[in-house]
């Protein structure tokens, strides 16, 4: 599990085919403290939760599966990506995001950035199957960026950059058409999932009704 919070950008600094349509990868990372990463660790690379295979000095290597390649844009990345780079939240962690669970739920395309002030707009089309899930001041999460989503639109939603999330992420090496990894909030997912499931104890009390009342829906 992840925050959202990305630590530091890296640069993919090699790419390999792998079996299976899967890649191999190594990334380097001079800004993260690999101090108390080892073999097997998380580390969320633009939003995509990937198991450290190896280690170099200030890089890490990592397999991405065929089914990981189908699903993201790791298949369209080259040499030199910049990607935002975040290891896995401990117990004593701060949640200064929400929780991120690094499984992309699809591609979002960049429609329009507009700057407003210091701050930019962004306004994002996400895949239709997944509007539903985006709410007003709800959470949302951008190449691995736990972001607020400050407006519905008619085809997707709007978020407000600030120089610090500019400056420390990729945000800012996006333009007009940039494609993104979304993942939705985890809250909805299960809220949704909760309602589609047949009861097992009639008397949980539990309804729509409740559920709007409580701000959840």
């Amino acid at each position: 599990m992840f925050t959202g919070i990305i630590e530091t950008t890296g640069t993919i600094a090699q790419l390999s085919a792998a079996s299976g349509q899967g890649i191999v990868v190594w990334i380097d990372a001079p800004g993260l403290d690999f101090s108390d990463v080892k073999l097997g660790d998380s580390i969320a690379s633009n939003g995509v939760c990937l198991t450290v295979t190896a280690l170099n000095g200030t890089s890490f290597r990592a397999d991405v599966s065929g089914e990981t390649v189908s699903k993201t844009l790791f298949g369209s990345y080259k040499k030199g990506q910049r990607i935002n780079l975040e290891k896995a939240l401990l117990p004593t962690t701060r949640l200064g995001g929400h929780l991120v669970s690094g499984h992309v739920d699809g591609i979002a395309i960049i429609k329009g950035i507009e700057k407003t002030g210091n701050s930019w707009q962004v306004f994002v089309t996400p895949p239709a199957e997944l509007a539903r899930y985006i709410a007003h001041k709800g959470s949302v999460t951008i190449d691995g960026i736990s972001l607020t989503v400050n407006e519905l639109t008619a085809d997707g939603f709007r978020l407000t950059i600030v120089p610090h999330t500019a400056q420390e992420t990729t945000i800012a090496d996006l333009k007009s058409g940039s494609q993104v990894h979304i993942e939705v909030d985890l809250i909805a997912r299960y809220l949704e999932r909760l309602l589609q499931a047949p009861s097992t104890n009639s008397n949980t009390g539990i309804s729509l009704d409740l559920l709007a009342k409580s701000g959840f829906l």
